[in-house]
């Protein structure tokens, strides 16, 4: 026997709690002994560069071994041995990292990085193991085989060994309560969760466990397109393709290397929280990296490594300091650099994204002040914009369309020559305000549903003015950014209010009817009034433009902008659903033939005592008919209106009928 002693113990890093409290898993201890290997490994290629060491290093290899009958679990490998006087430095004295020693020792002798920084991982093994044992041997000429052993005390013992090979086994005796370690299946699922991307075979049995390339260290110029695709898939498993991917790899002024993706935004996806794989020089850590990704880009999946973002001690949280913020800074301006480079190198590729796209950028754009500014002149939006024949004769404005084929980028008025599939364009704010200038200087037409604000945006296109879709969830939000950002413009929704062009305020021509001396704009308001009975309901009579008045609704119901974001603020604060307010604006349209019926049918209708007559109980369920229709649009049925409208619609078709039997 060589030697017989205690361990020494800093006073810090207290044995016992190291033994039973230091990690918050007993699995990482896994981890812990095969990145020591790993390290291991590495040290030997960096003394044999530095030409301290001659003899063939050969495969590298760690192997894992099994006894279930003596309730062993061992870990070899093949790397730089350790000496007596090693042994008793490195493990008899507890928090002493060999790690950080030889990196100074040999700086720059290695393109791989030595793993171990904490000097405490070996000691994870007595979280599992009743006994822990060395068997080692060094690299160097003439060393000497030595045995270490310890039961978890204080007390250990070194001796010398038999052992011929270059490298060290670990073997540890396994606790009755962590049996689970003695499966080959349980092993081989920690392998491929914590040890997948370390550079070294790792073997059981002769299989080989682990997939040693790790992608997201080797350069951009060295991948194709179906390497990042192939490394995505094999991360996340029965998913959808991503969209595009942003390589991460820089060494100044911290190191990270890592690949983030864009997936496709299911409705299903939980924004608060990240998928992103943190890795420590290859060895996983953490399924989450909430603190290192800025909020707006949580939902991006992949990998970041990087041994200088700062883990405790067990590395199972993050320390938060300034270097993380710098990361996280770093983060976002790489995601902008690539969304302008494909912005302005695959606008086709950009453009067909941008519905998933566009809920990372608006969100960050609404929460970090320095990613705005970066992408601020890449929003886009989906607009009904068509050239007039008017304009043909002059050069149409620049308004960018997908195109299925052919050349990325095509004129609108061939887009939507395309019957079988239209495309509708996609424009920054600033393209749309210099187009429309003229029409409706610092204005802006938009709709956050297009199938059910369908009418307002037809009345809009047929008078030629051209509207904006802010349809995502966030828009609702966003336009509140957009006016801050752009406060001479104004912002109105398509059903909030008729801007004038749509209108035709031309009624100097009305007849006034010698009998009632009233207009028949007049007339048409007060019988809506009468059949309807709403005191707060604002009953406006206009007439919309239109060469077809069949093709223009009836009417309309329109809620004024400051109105209707009062009520969506109010409801968001109080967490519950906006009601409809009783006091909107119904607007009639005078010129659809409809009205023009209806005002003709009123006229026949005679009043017996308190009874109407049919034509006029027919004339007011019509009334309520148009309101209910345009009420619709705007959702403004509650399930006692739902069920009122069908009631009223079966009594309109009943007498309709009625009318055509006689």
């Amino acid at each position: 026997m060589l030697e017989q002693g205690t361990i020494s113990i800093h006073t810090e890093n207290i044995f016992p709690i190291i033994k039973k409290s230091l990690y918050s898993d007993h699995e990482i201890f896994l981890r812990e002994l095969v990145s020591n290997a790993v390290d291991a490994i590495q040290k030997l290629k960096m003394v044999s560069r530095a030409g301290e060491y001659s003899d063939e290093i050969g495969e590298p290899e760690i192997l894992i071994a099994i006894d279930k009958d003596k309730k062993t679990l061992s870990i070899t490998d093949n790397g730089i041995g350790l000496t007596a006087e090693e042994v008793k430095k490195y493990i008899n004295q507890v928090a002493f990292s060999s790690a950080e020693e030889f990196i100074q020792k040999y700086e720059g002798k290695s393109d791989q990085p030595i793993i171990g920084h904490f000097g405490l991982g070996f000691y994870s093994s007595f979280m599992v193991a009743q006994k822990v044992e060395i068997d080692t041997l060094s690299y160097k000429e003439g060393a000497q085989a030595v045995h270490w052993s310890c039961d978890g005390s204080p007390e250990f013992t070194l001796e010398e060994s038999s052992r011929t090979t270059r490298g060290t086994t670990i073997t540890l005796t396994l606790q009755e309560e962590e049996q689970e370690y003695l499966e080959a299946a349980r092993i081989k699922q920690l392998i491929k969760t914590y040890c997948d991307f370390m550079p070294v075979p790792i073997k059981l049995d002769g299989e080989v466990l682990n997939k040693q390339r790790a992608v997201w260290r080797e350069t951009p110029n060295s991948l194709s397109q179906e390497d990042y695709l192939e490394f995505y898939r094999y991360l996340y498993p029965f998913q959808e393709e991503p969209l595009l991917w942003v390589h991460l790899n820089t060494d100044y002024p911290f190191i990270i290397n890592g690949i983030l993706y864009f997936p496709k935004m299911r409705p299903d996806v939980d924004v608060t929280k990240g998928q992103i794989k943190l890795f420590c020089n290859q060895v996983f850590v953490s399924d989450h990296c909430e603190e290192i990704i800025p909020q707006f880009l949580l939902p991006m999946r992949g990998v970041i490594d990087s041994a200088d973002i700062p883990l405790n001690v067990s590395r199972s949280a993050l320390q938060t300091d300034r270097t993380v913020r710098k990361i996280g800074d770093y983060i976002a301006k790489k995601v902008g650099d690539r969304l302008k480079e494909l912005y302005r190198d695959n606008r086709e590729q950009y453009i067909s994204t941008w519905k998933d796209l566009g809920t990372f950028v608006k969100f960050g754009v609404l929460n970090d002040e320095k990613f705005k500014k970066q992408v601020e002149d890449i929003i886009v939006f989906r607009s009904t914009y068509q050239p007039s024949s008017t304009q043909q004769s002059t050069p149409a404005p620049a308004v960018e369309v997908q195109s299925q084929e052919g050349d990325v980028w095509q004129d609108v008025s061939s887009a939507n020559e395309e019957k079988d599939t239209p495309k509708l364009p996609y424009t920054t704010l600033k393209e749309y305000l210099e187009r429309n200038k003229e029409r409706h200087e610092n204005r802006v037409f938009y709709a956050t549903d297009e199938a059910a604000q369908a009418p307002y945006i037809e009345l809009h296109k047929n008078q030629g003015l051209e509207v904006l879709f802010l349809d995502s969830f966030i828009d609702t939000h966003f336009i509140n950014f957009l006016e801050r950002e752009h406060q001479d413009v104004k912002f109105t929704r398509v059903d909030s209010d008729l801007d004038s062009t749509l209108l035709d305020q031309d009624k100097a021509g009305e007849i006034v009817d010698p009998k009632t001396n009233k207009t028949r704009t007049e007339v048409i308001k007060e019988l809506f009034e009468k059949a309807l009975n709403k005191p707060k309901l604002n009953i406006r009579t206009e007439a919309l433009k239109a060469d077809d008045p069949q093709g223009t609704p009836p009417a309309m119901v329109l809620l004024p902008e400051i109105l209707r974001r009062l009520r969506e603020m109010n409801a968001l604060m109080q967490q519950q659903t906006a009601e409809f307010p009783e006091d909107h604006i119904f607007l009639v349209n005078t010129a659809h033939p409809l009205i023009q019926n209806l005002a003709d049918l009123s006229q026949g209708s005679i009043i017996q005592g308190d009874v109407q007559s049919p034509t006029g109980q027919l004339v007011n369920l019509v009334c309520q008919h148009i309101y209910d229709l345009a009420l619709m649009s705007q959702k403004g049925f509650d399930a006692e209106g739902m069920k009122s409208f069908v009631e009223r619609s079966n009594e309109v078709l009943t007498k309709l009928t009625q009318e055509a039997t006689k």
